[in-house]
């Protein structure tokens, strides 16, 4: 008995972000299977698809917001769904990795939560990640199995350099561990020069950073200030203060991860920074928009890794390389 296989591509989504799931599957010329999912009196969540996914290339999106431990939990248990129902193939694809911060010890006696997400997704049944922009590289690494680390530069350095491109920039990194990545806006920004700020973080007290001073020349330039995420705004305000205390004639902060916990929006709000550029690989509610806020969608670099992968081509591909 003969059988020519072919591959069928399913794309899932969690109740997390499911805007960003139709984009994404709108985008790959699909639809997402329909699903039942609800939670029980106690919390508990159950989940069942109402379709057979058997042999399939399974995708199943969702994104890490808040209340953070309720979708991930959801999502472990589409994956575990999945694989009971003899799935081919498990993508898990999540646009924020939740718990990513916690990725070394700082101190005796701490966890490495980064660490437990890759091994419960293993564990569930995820055969492979695709995430954006992880708050350490080395994360990827967690997971016994390939992980695509995609990255929401291309996104967001066109739209900076589309709107500010006639200007005189300076790109500012709100850390020296992320200088690496400012590197690469600089040469999308066509070699405009480089600054860090120097900052004291305080390990007993979370979100809170002690100390600013930019290291580098922002004086009579434009601050582009790039980071991964904006969770309380407090560490990227006093960066886009310290940027205008060293002589710069404006601050455009631009992040991938939007998770605005209070008091952010309150803070950008009133800060110096004249635009603050995000994507929205974490949904952002009506009553976190503000007027100087400006949301990128993640959804085609999302469905051209999804294609990519799918296809068995080159993911590396899509970022000249350096993925």
């Amino acid at each position: 008995m003969k059988r020519n296989t072919e591959k069928n591509l399913m794309v899932f989504s969690g109740r997390a972000h499911p805007e960003l799931a139709h984009e994404v599957a709108d985008l790959l010329g699909t639809g997402l299977v329909p699903q039942s999912a609800y939670g029980f009196a106690n919390g508990e969540i159950y989940v069942r698809y109402e379709e057979s996914v058997r042999g399939s290339d399974a995708f199943v999106i969702q994104s890490h917001t808040s209340p953070i431990n309720e979708w991930v939990m959801e999502h472990l248990i589409m994956v575990d769904a999945l694989k009971r129902a003899s799935a081919n193939r498990i993508t898990v694809v999540m646009p924020f990795y939740g718990y990513a911060r916690q990725d070394k010890k700082h101190r005796g006696r701490e966890p490495i939560s980064a660490r437990l997400i890759a091994d419960l997704f293993k564990t569930a049944g995820a055969d492979r990640l695709i995430t954006v922009d992880l708050h350490a590289d080395q994360i990827q690494g967690f997971f016994d199995g390939p992980v695509d680390h995609l990255m929401a530069l291309p996104i967001l350095t066109d739209y900076v350099r589309e709107k500010y491109g006639t200007e005189r920039l300076a790109v500012v990194s709100p850390d020296a561990g992320r200088i690496k990545v400012a590197e690469r806006w600089s040469a999308r920004l066509g070699g405009v020069p480089l600054a860090f700020i120097h900052k004291t973080r305080r390990t007993d007290r979370p979100n809170e950073t002690v100390a600013n001073r930019v290291v580098g020349d922002v004086a009579g330039r434009i601050a582009v200030l790039t980071d991964d995420m904006i969770d309380t705004g407090g560490t990227i305000v006093k960066a886009a203060e310290a940027c205008m205390d060293a002589g710069a004639t404006g601050v455009i902060i631009a992040a991938t991860h939007a998770i605005l916990s209070d008091p952010a929006v309150d803070r950008l709000k009133n800060c110096v920074a004249t635009e603050v550029v995000v994507t929205n690989t974490l949904p952002i509610p009506d009553d976190k928009q503000f007027d100087k806020l400006t949301t990128l969608s993640i959804a085609p670099l999302l469905s051209r890794a999804i294609r990519e992968v799918f296809e068995d081509g080159s993911v590396t591909s899509m970022f000249d390389g350096q993925a």
